[in-house]
């Protein structure tokens, strides 16, 4: 049997938890997390504060359906660099999505502080948080990239393996989360790989490199450069 047409009630909830969502978005993009308030998404759109919760029971919930929309809007960007050259060698194709992750980071810096600053309470991706499913889109995007250089063999292990422990405790539940099983040698270098490519982009966006780069680009290219060479793979 067909599915049935949505009904006009179900069309018109759906609609106004867009404009509530876009509104949202809006305020964060204008003002910053903090703007991230039913009342004022409420103000914004001629409604209650009471009315907004027939959509969004609590601030929670709003803040988990924004973060959400932002991890699958920025999780879209960077697969549409990502596969802009689909014959591209893998490493180009990595380079692709880190250079466009930075681009959408500085045009969207609030956006990137509500996602990856954590400014506010319920801004969390945890498993059990609705927004976790977004979140890991975004980090497939990377991971995907790096299994691929694994499997093509050319990544080098670190000199004298992992020393410690907890290193390896905590890789194994990373493991756990993808398809293949990856060496945690590999995954010990994965993860080195994110934190300066992450690392740099943030420094960026918050303003940390101000007191000594007018502009941080070729900083970031470098880096770049380097954490490929970490993958043995060329630029």
């Amino acid at each position: 049997m067909a599915d049935k047409p949505p009904t006009r009630r179900a069309q018109q909830r759906k609609q106004t938890e867009a404009d509530i969502l876009r509104t949202a978005r809006r305020l964060l993009a204008e003002a910053g997390p903090t703007a991230l308030t039913l009342r004022a998404i409420a103000r914004e759109l001629n409604m209650t504060a009471p009315g907004i919760y027939r959509y969004f029971p609590d601030h929670y919930a709003l803040v988990q359906a924004v973060i959400a929309d932002l991890y699958l809007d920025l999780a879209s960007t960077l697969e549409a660099a990502r596969d802009e050259r689909p014959e591209a060698a893998t490493a180009q194709r990595l380079a692709a999505a880190a250079r466009q992750l930075r681009r959408w980071a500085l045009s969207h810096r609030r956006e990137f502080s509500l996602l990856f600053g954590k400014p506010i309470a319920d801004s969390g991706t945890a498993p059990d948080d609705p927004s976790h499913d977004a979140s890991w889109r975004f980090g497939q995007v990377f991971l995907v990239l790096m299994t691929q250089l694994w499997r093509e063999g050319t990544i080098p292990l670190p000199a004298g393996g992992l020393a410690e422990p907890a290193w390896l405790e905590q890789l194994e539940e990373l493991r756990e989360h993808l398809t293949e099983d990856v060496p945690l040698p590999v995954l010990h270098v994965f993860v080195q790989a994110w934190v300066r490519l992450y690392g740099v982009v943030s420094m960026e966006v918050f303003g940390h490199l101000d007191f000594a780069l007018a502009d941080p680009e070729p900083l970031f290219e470098q880096t770049l450069h380097e954490v490929l060479a970490m993958f043995g793979a060329h630029p």
